[in-house]
């Protein structure tokens, strides 16, 4: 297991919020993961599409643990989101993140979430602050 994979794996069995999400873990690398999920039924709002929340909450996990993944702990200091479609109940939603900077102390992230379809659902900008503490193995 690589240091990223077991950084995220800490993190992961310690949150039980991206668990009941459903997120499955595609592909872990230091500053890029993918991750997928299932949207259900309780995931939906009164429209009768994903709650805002859903795209939202998976980017800010692929978020975590990309910036994570590099060993450095690092926490979310701003983040933006923009819907680009409907998302509905059956749909696989799946991440890319790309890492657009990384100094010592901030890191810049893209997160797009992309449909089975591999339509664009969604567009998230994340900045991390790094706190300079290193993961423990």
């Amino acid at each position: 297991m690589s240091k990223a994979s077991s950084i995220i794996d800490k993190m992961f069995l310690n949150d039980p919020f991206s668990q009941w999400l459903g997120i499955r873990r595609v592909e872990e690398l230091p500053g890029s993961v993918i991750l997928e999920l299932t949207v259900r039924k309780e995931m939906l709002n009164g429209f009768g599409i994903a709650h805002g929340g859903i795209t939202y909450s998976l980017a800010d996990s692929a978020l975590a643990f990309s910036a994570n993944g590099h060993g450095i702990q690092s926490v979310s200091i701003e983040t933006s989101v923009s819907h680009t479609k409907p998302v509905k109940e059956g749909d696989i939603l799946r991440t890319a993140v790309v890492e657009e900077s990384l100094t010592s102390k901030i890191g810049i992230y893209t997160v797009s979430i992309f449909n089975q379809k591999e339509e664009k659902v969604a567009l998230f900008k994340g900045t991390v602050y790094r706190t300079g503490k290193e993961w423990e193995d």
